[in-house]
């Protein structure tokens, strides 16, 4: 079962996505904040972090490029999730390492197919095969 980390500090945002996750046969682990998040990473070592990037203390972009540039847990993808979807954001995120990006409200079917990318074929989708689409 593939092994998903919502970093998401909106408790009602994280739990509302936790159990619709659970239920499409996934293992949810949770952070709250970036310093849980990057510990979890190297603990649990998810198979995917779903990463919303206005965090408290440290944003999600700041917690991305520590994860990307760490040897132990560079190759795990992050999907950004974010509100704020205007000009320039998709390229924060990918300048910041993120390997795909979502906007929120999820729309659930779009971001499982994401998701679905990366634990079931990650041959096929190498970080930022995104970028072209």
């Amino acid at each position: 079962m593939p092994k998903i980390l919502i970093v998401e500090d909106n408790e009602l945002s994280r739990d509302m996505l936790s159990r619709r996750l659970r239920r499409r046969g996934y293992e949810v682990i949770v952070a709250v904040d970036s310093s849980e998040a990057i510990a979890i990473v190297t603990t649990d070592r998810p198979d995917v972090v779903l990463m919303d990037l206005s965090l408290p203390e440290m944003d999600g972009w700041a917690t991305t490029r520590i994860l990307k540039n760490t040897e132990a847990t560079a190759g795990i993808p992050v999907i950004a999730l974010t509100a704020h979807a205007g000009p320039g954001d998709r390229e924060m995120a990918l300048e910041a390492g993120c390997d795909d990006y979502d906007t929120k409200p999820i729309e659930l079917t779009r971001l499982l197919a994401k998701i679905h990318r990366f634990v079931c074929s990650p041959e096929v989708a190498p970080s930022g095969d995104f970028r072209t689409n």
